[in-house]
């Protein structure tokens, strides 16, 4: 039986549940379990950071067994940032543990009087005092668990930017985190500073001996892969040299330029040469995570599990910075804050360039120089982010909310899509990458239907980067496999750049694992995770979401990006590329899904609520 657990926070109430077997069949899993339980049990105008939202914790079907790259585990709230869907992704071993605790789920509601934390062992759940640890940063907060619990609990958690209500604080587990969206100020505004797991290892499967044969396939496969090596002792950071600055996306000066003079500074072999060493999440052979320690200067002694690509993205590409171990050390402060690197970075590259054309002063900033290349400012502006003081307690807000405060054409220089701050991709240079941020149900985020069209995949067929129509149906497979493979939460590095790892080969461990043959059909699983992006669809549309807020900043249909590969690009034709879009999914003109699409993917009980919403 796959279970769920549900805390009443407001009651100090813990129970669990079984899953419906309907439910669990018609919505796999991982993803699946996250948009269909948010959509029945959050209603439309619920203030996200309000008693009546909910925060789902949960993990993958596969999650503490052999099979590689499949342990994340997945937080699906309503956003404080965007009041969208909104899921996000965490690695380390906490997906692990939560499986064995015996659960696929944890649905937090209502809000507890006090600072508490949720704690599951030996098939006992309680809700302890967090008085201790409130105001912790995430590193102290974790210490002190393991020394309550012991090394071997594994736990999640937030830092003190969450418990300030900093609209883009994340959840965190050891330094890897669930990151976007303001996860972590709604697990914040409902006073649960952690969750942790105390659990054994068993692995329950229906064929062990063909799951074993599967998972040896597998990794077979990833030794064989040609990106496998370079992947394991390099990682994300590569993504800096190519397709970084070869191919012209890596956003420079707040999305205006693609060069910068001296990024060799920042390339991924000068962060291999202060690499320590390797670490992953559990059962993954890939093992991205490099633990680097700044060897000497003013940030001597500093170390991270990374920077990983978007956060070397976010401190340099943004203030045009080309300080690595400054990098190292934004990364530090957010992990220990507990903020989304992305939003963080964004939001501060905004401010410099509202400094350089005068709409903000010395005055606005605490007498902070905001000046391009100065990585000083930009620290200290992560600090007063995290602590929400002076000039960071505007930024919190998110560029979309800053802007509206700041005033004076500032909303011209926000970088967002539907209040999601952009990540670190050019969208005028990679145009089917950018038209997935203005058609994503969460906003901006690359991991939500990654081009991989645009580089070289082949899977459907390849794309020109630059062409300006054509793309429509590219970007609805992308969006639709990332949601198929997440109902497994399966890891999208491996499942998006190795040609061994796909839906077949999870389906194929999807039935050894449960017995359920009907897991076991790629096609199967395509559809349920267009299902499941059509549901989150209209969990956004419900909320008044539709075509208006399909869109991206204005700088991107009218100022030409600067040098790089696409030098003078601009987005021509994004109305052409939505209509295109549109026409794949089954939606009308204005991007409501039609009568007859909901039928054919299962959700006609969902009508009644969007039909209102057609012209």
């Amino acid at each position: 039986m796959r279970r769920l657990l549900r805390v009443n926070l407001s009651k100090g109430v813990v129970k669990d549940e079984d899953i419906p077997k309907k439910l669990a069949l018609d919505y796999v899993g991982g993803r699946g379990f996250g948009s269909k339980y948010l959509y029945d049990e959050v209603a439309p105008g619920t203030d996200p950071l309000g008693k009546q939202n909910k925060l789902l914790v949960g993990t993958g079907l596969l999650a503490g067994t052999g099979a590689q790259s499949l342990s994340k585990w997945i937080v699906v709230t309503k956003s404080p940032l965007t009041n969208t869907f909104a899921r996000s992704y965490g690695g380390g071993d906490f997906g692990a543990w939560l499986k064995w605790a015996g659960f696929e789920l944890v649905i937090f509601e209502g809000k507890a009087a006090k600072p508490v934390y949720l704690h599951i062992a030996g098939g006992k759940y309680e809700i302890r005092d967090a008085s201790a640890i409130w105001g912790k940063t995430t590193s102290q907060a974790q210490e002190y668990l393991k020394k309550q619990h012991g090394a071997k609990a594994r736990m999640i958690c937030i830092g003190p930017a969450a418990e300030k209500q900093v609209r883009f604080a994340g959840i965190f587990s050891g330094r890897r985190a669930a990151g976007r969206g303001g996860t972590g100020t709604v697990m914040a505004s409902k006073n649960l500073k952690a969750v942790v797991i105390e659990a054994d290892r068993k692995e329950e499967l229906a064929n062990p001996a063909e799951f074993k044969k599967l998972v040896q396939q597998q990794v077979k496969g990833y030794k064989g892969g040609l990106g496998f090596e370079p992947f394991r002792d390099y990682g994300t950071p590569m993504g800096v040299d190519y397709p970084g600055f070869a191919m012209g996306i890596f956003p420079v000066r707040n999305f205006r330029s693609a060069d910068l003079e001296g990024w060799e500074k920042i390339s991924f072999l000068q962060y291999a040469a202060i690499t320590q060493k390797h670490s992953g999440c559990y059962a993954c052979m890939l093992k991205c995570g490099k633990i680097r320690t700044v060897p000497d200067g003013p940030y001597a002694g500093v170390n991270s599990e990374g920077p990983h690509y978007e956060t070397i993205w976010a401190f340099t590409g943004p203030t045009g910075c080309t300080n690595l171990e400054a990098t190292v050390m934004a990364d530090h402060m957010c992990c220990e804050l507990g903020l989304d690197t992305i939003s963080t970075g964004n939001s501060i590259g905004f401010a410099y360039e509202l400094f350089e054309k005068g709409i903000l002063t010395a005055r606005d900033t605490d007498g902070l120089v905001l000046k391009y290349g100065d990585p000083e400012p930009m620290l200290k502006l992560i600090e007063k982010i995290g602590r929400r003081e002076g000039l960071g307690d505007i930024l919190a807000e998110g560029v979309k909310r800053a802007a509206e405060h700041i005033g004076k054409g500032s909303a011209e220089y926000a970088m967002h899509v539907k209040g999601l701050e952009m990540p670190g991709y050019e969208p005028r240079a990679m145009k089917a990458l950018g038209m997935n941020y203005a058609l994503s149900n969460m906003g901006a985020n690359h991991c939500y239907g990654y081009a991989q069209q645009e580089m070289g995949n082949p899977r459907p067929r390849l794309v020109d980067a630059a062409a300006d129509e054509g793309k429509g149906d590219i970007v609805k497979y992308n969006q639709d496999y990332v949601a198929a493979i997440e109902l497994a939460n399966a890891c999208t590095f491996p499942a998006n750049n190795l040609e061994f790892f796909g839906l077949e080969l999870i389906g194929n461990m999807l039935v050894a694992a449960l017995g359920e043959t009907k897991f076991g059909s790629a096609d199967y699983l395509w559809l349920v995770g267009e299902k499941v992006y059509n549901l989150e669809r209209c969990f956004n549309i419900r909320d008044g979401f539709s075509r208006k807020d399909d869109t991206l900043p204005k700088r991107m249909y009218t100022e030409p990006l600067q040098g790089g590969m696409r030098d003078g690009e601009i987005i021509r034709k994004p109305d052409v590329i939505i209509d295109e879009y549109y026409e794949a999914r089954g939606w009308d003109k204005n991007g409501i899904p039609t009568k007859a699409t909901l039928k054919r993917l299962g959700l006609e009980e969902v009508d009644k609520d969007i039909a209102k919403f057609r012209r």
